[in-house]
């Protein structure tokens, strides 16, 4: 794996991005403004414009995409090619209606900030890998540390290259 693909893998943006717990807040909208405040400054990155974007975009449909987990991200990428991609893995204090097909309450998101329309789909086929994996949504669900968290996420990705 090359040094730019090891800055890629969802545990690395987690990482980069944070994860954030008890994040009060009765909608996607809420929930997310109140994120955009807790996320580290980025160069190449106006937070408010982020949510906007995020915003407009969850507008269009509903990034929830079932068994309590949203995806929420821009409809194109908010960030440069010099920016730095990162997820924001976030757990509201309480189950949040966010529209899902499955029709759950949201207990958690990773909203993916990217650098290309390329890297978002590569983002999200991880995520979407992940949250098919029993062990990661039960951790998820328990809302583990950070760490167990990122650890969990490091070794499915393992896992999965090795196929």
């Amino acid at each position: 794996m090359t040094n730019t693909e090891n800055n890629y893998t969802l545990a690395a943006l987690i990482e980069r991005g944070g994860v954030y717990y008890r994040i009060e807040g009765s909608s996607p909208q809420d929930i997310l403004s109140n994120v955009t405040e807790l996320l580290p400054a980025f160069s190449g990155l106006n937070a408010g414009l982020l949510l906007q974007a995020t915003l407009e975009r969850e507008a269009l449909m509903s990034t929830g995409i079932g068994r309590g987990i949203a995806v929420p991200h821009p409809r194109n990428p908010v960030l440069g090619d010099a920016g730095q991609p990162f997820v924001a893995l976030g757990f509201p204090d309480r189950p949040v209606d966010w529209n899902t097909p499955d029709g759950s309450r949201v207990h958690a998101f990773f909203w993916i900030v990217s650098i290309s329309a390329k890297q978002h789909l590569y983002t999200l086929s991880k995520i979407n890998f992940l949250c098919q994996q029993e062990k990661i949504l039960s951790l998820i669900k328990a809302r583990v540390s950070e760490e167990e968290i990122i650890a969990a996420i490091r070794d499915a990705e393992k896992a999965w290259a090795g196929k």
